[in-house]
C-alpha cells in the first residue's frame, strides 16, 4: 500500500510531453501498433471455386481459412462426380509462426507504449531525475525497432505462402478436370497490416533519435562559452 500511495500522490499530469517529438512520436506509435496487430489477429477468410460435373449443376467449395494460419487444421469437402459422397480435403502449410510473433511484437509494443506514456505524462520529473530512465527508453525503444524490422519481413513472407496456400488457383490442381476457380480471397485486412509493421519499423527507429538527445550520451554542439574557457564576459 505504501508504495501505491507513493506513486499516486507522486502522479503530475502535464500534457507539455505531447507537444515534443518524444511523445507525439510515441503517441503515433502507440496507435499505429494497435493498428498491426489488429488487422492480422481475429481475421478470418474465405477461398472459393466450383465444381462441375457432367450433367449436373455446379457447386461451390468455400474454405475457411483464418488466424493463426495454421491451415493444416482447416478442412473442406469436394463434391465427387461419382454420386452423393465428398472427397474431404485439408488446406495446406502452417504460417503460424510468422503471424503470431508479429502480432507478439504488436502487443507488447502496444503496453510499452501505454507505459511510456503514463511515465511521459504523468512522472516526467522521475524520468528526467536520472540518466537511467532515458537510457533504457532509448534501449528498449532499439530493441523494438529491431523487432519490428524481424517481424514484419517475416510476416511478409508468411502473407505471401497464405496467398498462394489459399489461392483458388493452387487449390483447384487438386481436380484439374471438374474444379473451376472462384473468387480470391479478401486480403486487403494483412496487406495493411504489413505495411502498419514497416511504419512501426520508421516511427519506432526514428523515435531512438529523440530519446538519445535525452540521454548523457548527446552532447550540446555549441556549449556556453565560460570564463575558463577564454570566453568573452558578457555586457
Amino acid at each position: 500500500m505504501d508504495t501505491v500511495q507513493k506513486l499516486v500522490s507522486g502522479f503530475s499530469l502535464d500534457l507539455g510531453p505531447l507537444k515534443e517529438p518524444l511523445g507525439f512520436i510515441r503517441v503515433l506509435e502507440w496507435v499505429f501498433t494497435i493498428f498491426a496487430f489488429a488487422t492480422t489477429g481475429g481475421y478470418s477468410g474465405t477461398t472459393h471455386f466450383t465444381v462441375k460435373c457432367p450433367n449436373e449443376e455446379s457447386k461451390e467449395v468455400n474454405p475457411v481459412f483464418g488466424y493463426p494460419f495454421r491451415l493444416s487444421a482447416y478442412s473442406y469437402q469436394i463434391p465427387l462426380c461419382s454420386g452423393g459422397a465428398v472427397n474431404e480435403t485439408f488446406l495446406q502449410g502452417d504460417f503460424s509462426s510468422s503471424a503470431e510473433f508479429f502480432v507478439c511484437v504488436g502487443v507488447f509494443g502496444f503496453l510499452y507504449c501505454t507505459a511510456t506514456l503514463i511515465l511521459y505524462l504523468g512522472y516526467q520529473n522521475v524520468y528526467r531525475q536520472t540518466s537511467r530512465g532515458p537510457i533504457i527508453d532509448l534501449v528498449v525503444t532499439a530493441a523494438f525497432a529491431f523487432l519490428w524490422l524481424v517481424s514484419s519481413s517475416a510476416w511478409g513472407k508468411g502473407l505471401a505462402d497464405v496467398k498462394w496456400a489459399t489461392s483458388p488457383e493452387h487449390l483447384v490442381k487438386s481436380c484439374p478436370e471438374v474444379c473451376h476457380t472462384g473468387d480470391f480471397p479478401s486480403m486487403g485486412r494483412l496487406n495493411a497490416s504489413v505495411i502498419f509493421g514497416f511504419l512501426n519499423l520508421i516511427l519506432w527507429a526514428g523515435n531512438c533519435w529523440f530519446i538519445y538527445k535525452e540521454t548523457p550520451f548527446h552532447k550540446d554542439p555549441n556549449p556556453p562559452a565560460t570564463m575558463e574557457e577564454g570566453g568573452a564576459p558578457g555586457p
